[in-house]
C-alpha cells in the first residue's frame, strides 16, 4: 500500500479501538498524542501503532503539521485521520487503486457524518478535505491561530498540496463513540475557541469574489464561511438552511436534533464574541478612568 496514516488523539480510549481497526491494511500507523490520560496508548500499543507526546509550547507548528513534517512518516502517501473516523473497505480499495496514479499529488475525502446513530446525509454532507497525499508535498496552512484556547491540533485549518489534486468517491465514515453529553461539552469548547477567532475574521476583509468561483473547494467553503459570517440572524439561518434548504428532516428525528444543536452553537459564538466585546469596553473604561 506505501500509506503512512497519521492519527491525531487526546483521551481517545472510546474511538481509538474502531479507528485502528479499520486501517489494518496501512503500511505505518502513527497515533500522536496530547497527554492522554486513559487508555489511549495502550490501545494504540496493542495494535502495533507508533505512539508519540506532542509537547505543543504554542505557536507553529500543531500536532498533525509536526507529524506530516517530523519525519516520522516512512512512507510514499500520508492518510489523515481523527479518532472518530473509520476507513471502509470501499474507501480502502479506492485509496489503493489511487496510489498508484503517477499524476496525482493528493486527493480529497468527504465525510459520512453519524449522529446518534443515523447517518446526516442531508443535514451535514461535509464538504472535501485533503487528506491522503503525497509525503512531502502536503501540510496544513497557518492561520495565526495558535493563541486561542491553546488548542495544539489543527482545527479549521487546511492542508495544501503542492500539485495536482482529484477527489475520492468513497466517504469518510465519521461516528463518535462518545455519548451526547460528551459531544456537547466538546461543542461547548469549540465555540470558545471559534468566538475568539471570530473577532480576527470580522476585522479581517472579505476574500475577493473570484474565490467564490474558483475550482479549489477549500478556497470556495472560505469565501463562503467568510460572507455567511457577516449576515444578521446566523443561528436561525443556520437551522433553516440545514432543516430546510439541505432537507434535513428527512434524517428523522436525530435530524432535527442536529440541526437544532448547530444552531445553538452558532448562538453560543454569537454569545461569547457579544462577552468578549463587553470585557473589552470595561477594561476600555477602567483604563479611561484612571
Amino acid at each position: 500500500m506505501t500509506v503512512t496514516v497519521i492519527i491525531a488523539t487526546k483521551n481517545e480510549e472510546q474511538n481509538l479501538r474502531n479507528c485502528l481497526e479499520s486501517v489494518r491494511w496501512a503500511d505505518q500507523v502513527i497515533v500522536v498524542d496530547s497527554g492522554s490520560t486513559d487508555r489511549t496508548r495502550k490501545i494504540a500499543e496493542e495494535y502495533g501503532a507508533h505512539f508519540h507526546v506532542f509537547e505543543y509550547g504554542g505557536g507553529w507548528p500543531k500536532k498533525r503539521n509536526w507529524a506530516i513534517n517530523s519525519g516520522l512518516a516512512k512512507h510514499p502517501w500520508i492518510l489523515i485521520l481523527d479518532a472518530d473516523e473509520r476507513v471502509s473497505a470501499s474507501l480502502r480499495n479506492e485509496i489503493q487503486a489511487a496510489v498508484k496514479t503517477a499524476h496525482v499529488d493528493g486527493y480529497y475525502i468527504k465525510w459520512k457524518f453519524i449522529f446518534l446513530g443515523r447517518w446526516m446525509k442531508h443535514s451535514w454532507s461535509h464538504g472535501w478535505m485533503m487528506r491522503l497525499f503525497r509525503n512531502g508535498r502536503g501540510e496544513y496552512e497557518n492561520l495565526n491561530m495558535t493563541d486561542e484556547g491553546g488548542w495544539d491540533a489543527e482545527v479549521h485549518e487546511n492542508v495544501v498540496v503542492a500539485g495536482r489534486c482529484g477527489k475520492l468517491s468513497h466517504c469518510l465514515d465519521h461516528e463518535s463513540s462518545h455519548d451526547l453529553h460528551r459531544w456537547i461539552q466538546k461543542q461547548n469548547d469549540f465555540s470558545a475557541w471559534n468566538a475568539k477567532r471570530r473577532i480576527k475574521q470580522l476585522d479581517s476583509p472579505l476574500p475577493a469574489l473570484h474565490h467564490f468561483f474558483s475550482n479549489d473547494p477549500v478556497k470556495r467553503r472560505k469565501w463562503m464561511k467568510a460572507f455567511f459570517l457577516r449576515l444578521p440572524g446566523k443561528p436561525l439561518l443556520i437551522f433553516f438552511y440545514l432543516y430546510f434548504f439541505k432537507m434535513g428532516f428527512l434524517d428523522g428525528l436525530a435530524g432535527f436534533y442536529f440541526c437544532s444543536l448547530r444552531a445553538c452553537h452558532e448562538l453560543n459564538i454569537n454569545a461569547k464574541v457579544f462577552e468578549n466585546q463587553l470585557e473589552s469596553m470595561n477594561q476600555q473604561n477602567e483604563d479611561s478612568s484612571n
